[in-house]
């Protein structure tokens, strides 16, 4: 029987994997590298330096945090890099990122998600630290989309209308 621990871990798994990773990934592809680390003004992040901070933010909420594995993050490296990081490299991260990830919330019991944490040197818990994570990449994807949207000039495609109903396309 599944329980709704079950489901707040089976949700969160979903969210991150078949909702904003292909999101994320299509605004990537509909992009130039020049595109993915333009940014609007010096007080605004790229889509590069949103990616990595992504990724730098669930390694460390995540897989360090809930996982217990090393907390390697440089925060404000992340936002440091100036640098053009190509596409596919950034894709590689986000992916391999993902996946360690996914691979830690597979690990999670349902018994520890109301164990103690401290990430970031904020006092939390298990299921805290993963709805910290979902909550801050369907903000940063919004924000990525934003970008992709302003710099090519077209909308994305994430949904059919069907009969009324908007139907997902970002995992086709």
């Amino acid at each position: 029987m599944t329980t709704p621990s079950d489901e707040f871990i089976r949700q969160s798994r979903a969210y991150l994997m078949d909702d904003f990773r292909p999101r994320i990934r299509k605004c990537l592809e509909a992009l130039s590298d020049e595109d993915i680390w333009w940014r609007p003004n010096e007080a605004s992040n790229s889509i590069g330096n949103l990616v990595f901070h992504l990724c730098g933010n669930a390694r460390q909420w995540i897989v360090a945090g809930v996982g217990r594995a090393p907390d390697i993050r440089r925060r404000q490296e992340e936002f440091d890099r100036r640098e053009v990081v190509p596409r596919d490299e950034l894709v590689a991260i986000l992916e391999s990122t993902l996946t360690l990830v996914d691979q830690s919330l597979a690990r999670v019991l349902t018994t520890e998600l109301l164990e103690p944490r401290l990430i970031q040197g904020y006092h939390t818990s298990v299921q805290g630290a993963i709805y910290h994570v979902v909550e801050h990449f369907a903000m940063h994807t919004g924000q990525i989309i934003l970008l992709t949207k302003a710099r090519t000039g077209r909308d994305l495609g994430f949904y059919a209308v069907q009969d009324g109903v908007a139907k997902p396309t970002w995992g086709e």
